[in-house]
């Protein structure tokens, strides 16, 4: 995890970087909406800035392109730089110089030619066998498949890498424990997409046969890697992953462990109920609300709450995008204040998202989970304990804690009751839009 974040500092240091030191456009060409198309025999001379849910280009772009979207899809030809950030990014033809891209789903197609450096930060990046990088490659991602032609050297920073390209230059590679993932769900279930494919990488990091790479080869894994014949031109080196000296590995006894475990499991119980409680205290009517719609519309919640999850790591990255295009756009043109404007109020929306996200994750959403389930199993048991304003909360609260504290499968159990708990919320704010909207439109009538 430490290491994604670094390449994605990278990748917005240097993102930020070329758009600082280049020259102010004399005319760029803006568009915006909710599907943008240039077609095939569009030629734009400017540069192109784009926001969009969709966009497509089929054409050619003379100068840089800058887009934010969902889902993007370069087919046609960028002569200059492309920086995009979207949900899924896919290029599948030609940009002329440099490639800064970020988003859930990267993909080079195996027609994608970057003529110099590309830059990457997302979940999962995969260059396809026929795709080529005429510079330099710095990824930093959850997992990476490179079957492609990279001419320069490549930095990686990721938890699962397969290489299986050519490869011109150096290669140096920070991977995450071949075992951290094994036996866990696969990669692609995480990433709700369902228009680009998502490849499924061994954890760890893996060498192809038929691979090359003609530089040296250092890597950074817990294990050594079987490397095949002929493989690599210059020297192999494996380094351990650093470990903080002042944090020394002891295993504890068994009845050291089981102690951890017991009073870890007290405070996850007693946590849940004393927030639990103060959360019926302070909103009643919303709790109630909420239990009902996880409990008529599971599925449903369970749905909206993986859309949920999603949408916040989007909704952040668009608005750090918009932070530093904004910022910078004005800037170039004099108007120094409503940059500064634009980064302080995007700052402020982050820390907001970020702090509102955090309570919702950590405590409301497992607080529903908990009080429903308590009060489903009352119901069978109990009806009258069932309407108690405090066994319910603290008979979910024991057995929603008991089970996220499980080996192996307790996350399963975390994650399911964020989805749970993310949908109803979802369900209910939607709702609650809708309503305020329908009130409006009666009072303009």
């Amino acid at each position: 995890m430490k290491t994604l974040f670094k390449f994605f500092a990278i990748f917005s240091l240097l993102a930020i970087l070329a758009l600082t030191l280049a020259a102010p456009a004399q005319a760029f060409d803006g568009r915006t909406g909710e599907t943008i198309i240039i077609k095939a025999d569009e030629v734009i001379n400017d540069d192109v800035y784009v926001s969009a849910n969709t966009f497509t280009l089929e054409g050619t772009i003379k100068g840089d392109l800058v887009v934010v979207g969902s889902v993007i899809t370069i087919n046609g030809t960028v002569e200059g730089d492309l920086i995009a950030a979207g949900q899924s990014v896919v290029i599948n033809g030609a940009v002329g110089d440099d490639a800064r891209i970020a988003g859930a789903i990267l993909q080079l197609g195996d027609k994608a030619k970057i003529g110099d450096d590309l830059v990457s930060a997302g979940a999962s990046l995969e260059a396809k066998d026929g795709s080529s990088v005429g510079g330099e490659l710095v990824v930093g991602a959850g997992q990476a498949l490179l079957a492609g032609d990279v001419t320069g050297d490549v930095l990686a920073g990721t938890g699962s890498l397969d290489l299986r390209g050519q490869f011109g230059g150096d290669v140096k590679a920070e991977v995450g424990d071949p075992n951290q993932d094994a036996g866990g769900p696969p990669f692609s279930m995480f990433i709700p997409n369902n228009e680009v494919s998502v490849p499924t990488v061994t954890p760890g990091l893996t060498i192809a046969e038929g691979a090359k790479i003609k530089g040296n080869f250092e890597y950074t894994q817990t294990k050594d890697i079987q490397i095949p014949a002929n493989a690599i031109g210059g020297k192999v080196t494996r380094s351990m992953p650093v470990v903080d000296p002042t944090v020394a590995e002891v295993q504890p006894t068994p009845t050291e462990a089981a102690i951890t475990w017991t009073l870890d499991l007290f405070r996850a119980i007693a946590t849940l109920v004393i927030f639990g409680l103060l959360l019926g205290w302070l909103a009643p009517a919303f709790v109630k609300t909420l239990m009902e719609k996880a409990q008529t519309k599971t599925a449903a919640s369970l749905g909206w709450g993986i859309v949920a999850y999603a949408a916040f790591f989007f909704v952040i990255l668009v608005i750090l995008v918009t932070m530093v295009v904004g910022g910078l756009f004005f800037g170039a043109l004099t108007l120094g204040k409503v940059s500064a404007t634009i980064i302080w109020v995007g700052s402020l929306a982050i820390f907001a998202l970020a702090v509102g996200f955090v309570l919702a994750t950590a405590f409301v959403t497992k607080i529903l989970v908990a009080w429903l389930g308590g009060k489903l199993i009352l119901n069978r048991v109990s009806p009258t304990m069932a309407e108690n304003k405090f066994a319910p909360l603290v008979l979910g609260a024991v057995i929603l804690a008991i089970l996220m504290a499980l080996p192996y499968v307790g996350w399963v159990f975390s994650l399911f009751a964020v989805f749970i708990g993310l949908g109803a919320m979802w369900m209910w704010g939607s709702e609650l839009l809708k309503s305020q909207k329908d009130e409006q439109v009666v009072v303009a009538q």
